[in-house]
């Protein structure tokens, strides 16, 4: 029963803090905040987290698994990798118009944080990376692999440019390039 607490106090401030990290970015969220926010006391807190840096890992770890799971469910309901590929371009496309979408939550935080801290962007390269892996897995069985790190540029690029323009043009830009290359 204590650990099913311990549990559910984590998993509070982590949903917490993701949505403050996602919503207002990572310098601009307190501790003082997401404990208040939270409602778990200061003590939970630092019991659960050594630092706001563990709460950030916690949260890029998890934003990290939801993200690979949907760019693998909007890929994979498709049996040609040509769909593949653009049914994730497809997906983002729908994303970036949801009224609560604030910018990829990665390149969010990696603007955010020194150069020199490498515990977070060792993660958030992590993340990049899956999906880079993932268009080498839907393009190898066709022999276009080489081209993966083309369509993960293409992909990234349209975020920067979206959260720039805050517009979707971009990513359907992006999704029309790729499918000419494919």
């Amino acid at each position: 029963m204590r650990n099913e607490r311990k549990n559910a106090v984590r998993q509070t401030i982590i949903d917490t803090a993701s949505r403050l990290f996602y919503k207002q970015g990572y310098g601009n969220t307190g501790i003082n905040q997401i404990i208040e926010e939270s409602g778990v006391v200061k003590s939970s807190l630092y019991t659960s987290f050594r630092s706001k840096e563990d709460i950030l890992m916690a949260y890029l770890e998890t934003s990290g698994a939801a993200t690979d799971e949907a760019l693998r469910a909007a890929a994979y309901k498709f049996a040609d990798p040509k769909e593949r590929i653009l049914g994730v371009f497809d997906y983002l496309i729908g994303l970036v118009q949801e009224k609560e979408y604030y910018g990829c939550n990665f390149l969010n935080i990696i603007s955010e944080i020194p150069k020199e801290d490498e515990r977070v962007r060792t993660q958030i390269k992590k993340q990049k990376n899956n999906v880079r892996r993932l268009f080498t897995e839907i393009l190898e069985p066709i022999g276009k692999a080489d081209m993966a790190d083309n369509i993960y540029t293409l992909f990234d690029g349209a975020l920067i440019a979206n959260k720039v323009h805050d517009a979707v043009w971009p990513v359907k830009s992006a999704r029309n390039i790729a499918e000419k290359l494919l």
